[in-house]
């Protein structure tokens, strides 16, 4: 069968089709505002041909309204743009609704980094014994965060799965209902979500997405690869931090801890009732009828907690046992429903996802000193009185070997209070929901070994007492931090009483190494390439300890924030770096773009494991030449240094503070967690968040994080008559050819023209002109380098989806630019009108929903 071009199929299937039903969008009767319908893609013309002329967004506007609209009031006019805000905002669902369709087809769901190719190209290599001994082994453990990167409340969300059902069927009289009724769905919060409801709406995904393409992938793994024998490992789990990340975000208590656990039971458990009531349908056979029938009410009762509940393993047991019969006595009927339902009880168990916390360093080294004042005080003999003015080392050694139990002691202090509650929490949740549903306490922001003791210690003497049955999982991130952390691992691992646990813990030790503070703090080639050290300095540790190192990393998003083509990266990991699983934060618009749909996310699940199997199955997955080291370290330390003098320059902050929509973030309602740490009044860079400081770059369409700095290392090696070895570095490193990927990605996506006005500025003028120029130079070296013509030629179809979605948004950024110069205007009149202030502070705020949905393709 002929297949045409992937770029051919994008067009048929995503481009003809989003056109077609945006006329159909454009001609529904629930515009209560005349001609809005009509005036649009008037307003997207000037705005495209105003950008051509240089024009600024406020010439646009202005022109705009003379041209068509003349008579309109003021009010009439920004009553107008608020109305092209709300379609826009629809047009990107309908986009996004109509790209979900036409995934498989777009994709090939068989072709290369899927498991039917990995196991036909094991088959072809003799490799299929290997293959199976690798997947017994291997891990990949996504983590879903409540990070706030999309703005769509869940009913919308609903909408959209809908949308792409009816529009893959070409239901047209459907296709009209769910576009009237998103015409007619709020997109905007009232108020901010609580932890728990972020975690609800992360469920949804857990309940209609993952729960069925899982299984899918693990009994496709077990039929095809084993030939249908039991396979000793999950292979596939999920991680989830909303309820139990308390980095930051001051609302989340240990209640809501529990609560998000008991619902995440309850769901699963909902779930398997689902299923369980069909094989109540078909298993009508003797003997077996009635064990479904008590399964299905004991599954009930668990639920409903009530009496004769059923465990786990009971539950297991129950289903392994009817399999068997129906092998035996009924010719096999249905065996494959039952060990699907297997197969998910080995995915998921009671917990759904494993529950992980986190929380800062700094935080919890004050928690610790008033939870240890207060022993003090009380007579406990857990700690010394002198314990305080001890040497370090002998603090770390107190810590490392403390015995015994603070009992029922209740502490006064907030802070005692509140980390004592979050320890119990977890040992309660392993208790209710089996070990793994929280076994995993992260510390952001890990500088010190002392950082990982204080917690050690403290979890031993709240609730493990003598055996600990949760990792301690330090994350770096800072440049600096990255540095430090062999030397912390080091110590832990030399240290008996630490050595011993992980001995308990089956000689495994987790470290997370943060992307987006890391490209926050240090740019984007030192963040990725400071990393990619870490791993390597920190594999070598692990292995001459005999520790299985496993790396957790804080990708997930943007290349600004570290992530981009995630499979593509894990592939390009050479041999120096331990990859016997993949643990990865993924969050917000990526969860829903990469993983938002049954075809999505098993296509991208796919490429995740073959991408971490193919490295081990491919010989040719070779080191780095030395020679090439010392150029990507020179890159790394060039743009760094480049990357640290644009972050130090007095107008850096002003800056995004004044020029920027970083202060509209707090205002979306989006996340539960505040948009900074700290409670300075000002504007601290050390406190910023990642997600508002890369999200404001790309509101500007200047996404600085994700490029500021390389053009000027590349442009190093061009004036020194030596880019050939950059070009050689190119060709033989994987690893330096998906950062440059990457990077293109975060250029095709700047849009200079929508800001250029900026450069007459008096204050920030020259500022602006040093980003342009860092953007020039970066775009004309990466094109030199990788021969293209023009950014992303070899992606066609990424390309071709990422200028829709610009072109899309064009207005809602022409909108958000004028209502930001007009509240300058107005800040700086000697008479300040409020109310237009605050009328288009909400222009701001309203337009920011738009434009970060509509960047979803990971970019």
């Amino acid at each position: 069968m002929h297949t045409e071009p992937k770029l051919t199929r994008f067009n048929q299937n995503v481009l003809s089709k989003y056109q077609i039903y945006n006329s159909i969008f454009m001609t529904l009767p629930f515009d209560t505002i005349s001609k809005t319908v009509v005036l649009l893609p008037l307003f997207h013309e000037t705005c495209k041909l105003g950008f051509e002329n240089n024009d600024d967004p406020t010439t646009i506007v202005d022109t705009f309204f003379r041209k068509y609209q003349a008579r309109r009031s003021e009010k009439s006019q920004i009553n107008l743009l608020f109305r092209f805000i709300q379609y826009i905002e629809r047009q990107v669902v309908l986009f996004d609704a109509v790209e979900d369709a036409a995934f498989p087809i777009v994709n090939n769901m068989e072709g290369v980094g899927t498991l039917r190719s990995l196991k036909e190209n094991a088959a072809a290599d003799n490799k299929t014994q290997l293959l199976q001994d690798y997947l017994e082994s291997f891990n990949v453990r996504i983590v879903l965060t409540a990070h706030p990167t999309q703005f769509y409340p869940g009913t919308v969300l609903g909408i959209i799965t809908d949308l792409a059902e009816a529009i893959k069927q070409d239901d047209l009289p459907e296709i009209e209902t769910l576009l009237g009724q998103l015409g007619k769905t709020p997109f905007f919060k009232d108020k901010k979500p609580t932890p728990y409801d972020e975690a609800v709406n992360l469920i949804w995904y857990l309940k209609n997405v993952f729960y069925h393409s899982f299984g899918s992938i693990y009994d496709y793994v077990q039929q095809n690869i084993f030939e249908y024998r039991e396979i000793n490992n999950s292979i596939i789990n999920i991680g989830f931090w909303p309820g139990g990340d308390r980095d930051g975000n001051p609302f989340v208590t240990p209640q809501i801890t529990l609560n998000v656990a008991k619902k995440l039971k309850e769901s699963i458990i909902k779930n398997y009732i689902k299923d369980v009531k069909y094989l109540r349908r078909r298993l009508t056979f003797k003997g077996i009828r009635e064990r479904v029938i008590t399964l299905n009410h004991r599954l009930h009762n668990t639920l409903l907690y009530k009496d004769d509940q059923i465990a786990l393993d009971e539950f297991r047991k129950e289903l392994f046992e009817i399999r068997d019969i129906l092998e035996a006595e009924h010719q096999s009927l249905f065996v494959d429903k039952v060990t699907s339902l297997i197969n998910k009880t080995t995915l998921f168990g009671y917990h759904f996802a494993s529950l992980d916390i986190r929380q800062d360093s700094r935080v919890h080294d004050s928690m610790f000193r008033t939870l240890v004042s207060e022993l003090i005080e009380s007579g406990s003999d857990l700690f010394p009185k002198d314990f305080f003015n001890l040497s370090l080392q002998k603090q770390k050694d107190h810590l490392a070997g403390i015995k015994g139990s603070i009992g029922t002691m209740v502490f006064k202090n907030e802070q005692a209070v509140n980390i004592t509650e979050t320890i119990k929490a977890m040992k309660s949740i392993q208790e209710t929901n089996g070990e793994i549903a929280c076994s995993r306490y992260i510390i952001s922001n890990n500088q010190t070994t002392l950082n990982v003791l204080q917690l050690f210690a403290m979890l031993k003497i709240v609730a493990f007492h003598d055996e600990l049955t949760a990792d301690v999982v330090p994350l770096f991130e800072t440049v600096t931090d990255l540095e430090a952390a062999p030397g912390v691992m080091e110590e832990l691992y030399t240290n008996s009483h630490y050595r011993k646990h992980l001995e308990n813990r089956g000689n495994r030790q987790t470290i997370m190494l943060g992307f987006s503070d890391g490209t926050k703090d240090g740019g984007y080639l030192m963040a990725n390439w400071g990393i990619f050290r870490a791993k390597e300095a920190l594999t070598a540790l692990s292995r001459k300890y005999q520790i299985d190192v496993i790396f957790f990393d804080g990708r997930g998003g943007p290349p600004a924030r570290g992530g981009g083509k995630t499979h593509q990266f894990y592939a390009s990991l050479g041999p120096t770096i331990e990859d016997k699983e993949i643990q990865l934060t993924i969050q917000g618009q990526t969860i829903s773009s990469n993983f938002g749909t049954l075809d999505s996310s098993q296509y991208n699940m796919e490429q995740l494991i073959s991408s971490g199997i193919m490295n081990r199955l491919n010989d040719k997955n070779l080191e780095m030449e030395p020679n090439d080291r010392t150029v990507m370290d020179n890159l790394a330390k060039l743009s760094y240094q480049t990357y640290v003098d644009f972050k130090n320059h007095p107008k850096f902050m002003p800056y995004l503070e004044h020029m920027s929509t970083l202060k509209y973030y707090a205002k979306t309602n989006i996340g539960s967690r505040p948009s900074k740490r700290g409670k300075s009044e000002g504007l601290n860079f050390k406190d910023l968040r990642a997600i508002p400081f890369v999200g404001s770059w790309s509101q500007l369409k200047q996404n600085v994080p994700g490029f500021y700095g390389v053009g000027t290392a590349l442009k190093h090696y061009e004036d020194n008559g030596e880019f050939e070895k950059v070009q050689h570095l190119f060709q033989n490193s994987r690893f330096f050819r998906t950062l440059i990927a990457n990077s293109m990605m975060s250029l095709s996506k700047s849009f200079f023209s929508l800001t250029r006005y900026m450069a007459d500025d008096p204050e920030f003028g020259d500022f602006w002109k040093l980003i342009y120029e860092e953007y020039q130079t970066t775009k004309r070296l990466i094109l030199k380098l990788t021969g293209f013509k023009e950014l992303m030629e070899d992606e066609p179809v990424a390309k071709a989806s990422i200028a829709v979605r610009e072109s899309i948004v064009l207005p809602l950024l022409t909108i958000q630019q004028y209502a930001l110069k007009k509240m300058q205007e107005l800040e700086g009149a000697e008479v300040k009108d409020q109310e237009k202030i605050t009328v288009f502070e909400k222009m701001v705020t309203r337009s920011l929903f738009g434009n970060i949905n509509a960047s979803r393709n990971s970019a």
